[in-house]
């Protein structure tokens, strides 16, 4: 059985106090799409409100950006369905891809933490990076446990936001992931850096995506059919 894999985008294309465009960023999207489409894998994107979802810093010089922004990839982002009329059945994993977005409609939102939250306590893959790992904060689990709390977890470092977005986000993606008791760490800004901590994967940066996608990849298929 072909393997499927949950692709869950920001809908918001502002943040902060100067308004500034954003949304979920290309690298972060392309670089896992491409892996899984490799792996043979379906891929659905499902956005926080659906329709068309936005994407940040379209860099074209990378291969894998310009392939996904000229093949499927785009036409799904076009054209998402909302997240309220999802049904996690039928799955394997759902990745989050970072970019601003997520921390403007993704840190508070319980449809997305329920959604996250049904994923990990149904035995699937539970994955994000950079900035997307806001998702993951506030996912509360049955036995009233923060999702994130005793794991080893990555995300958008302090350092790496002094230089990036610091006065544009209304708190440090780090500090939230502590704060829940994850075992937070992270690298040398803009380095690649991702963690698997059973089922939950995380990954630092943009540079980080590939990581995310191919750990995600060996734990589905680790598991077998």
């Amino acid at each position: 059985m072909r393997r499927k894999i949950l692709f869950m985008v920001t809908s918001a294309a502002v943040i902060g106090p100067k308004n500034r465009p954003t949304g979920s960023l290309l690298t972060e999207l392309a670089h896992p799409y491409e892996a899984f489409k490799k792996q043979g894998y379906d891929i659905d994107i499902y956005s926080v409100k659906g329709g068309e979802a936005p994407i940040d810093m379209v860099e074209l010089d990378d291969p894998i950006n310009s392939a996904f922004l000229s093949d499927d990839g785009l036409t799904k982002m076009k054209s998402t369905e909302s997240i309220e009329n999802l049904s996690i059945a039928g799955y394997d994993a759902v990745f989050v891809p970072g970019g601003l977005g997520p921390v403007a409609d993704m840190t508070d939102n319980p449809p997305v933490q329920q959604i996250l939250a049904d994923f990990y306590e149904s035995g699937k893959v539970v994955s994000a990076v950079c900035h997307g790992p806001v998702s993951l904060g506030n996912v509360i689990l049955k036995d009233g446990s923060y999702l994130v709390n005793g794991k080893n977890v990555t995300g958008f470092s302090k350092e790496e936001e002094e230089n990036y977005a610091k006065e544009d986000v209304p708190f440090e993606l780090e500090d939230l992931l502590k704060v829940h008791g994850a075992n937070y760490s992270s690298v040398d800004p803009w380095q690649p850096y991702s963690i698997a901590d059973g089922r939950l994967v995380t990954g630092q940066n943009p540079a980080s995506a590939q990581g995310v996608a191919e750990k995600v990849i060996a734990i589905l298929e680790s598991a077998g059919s």
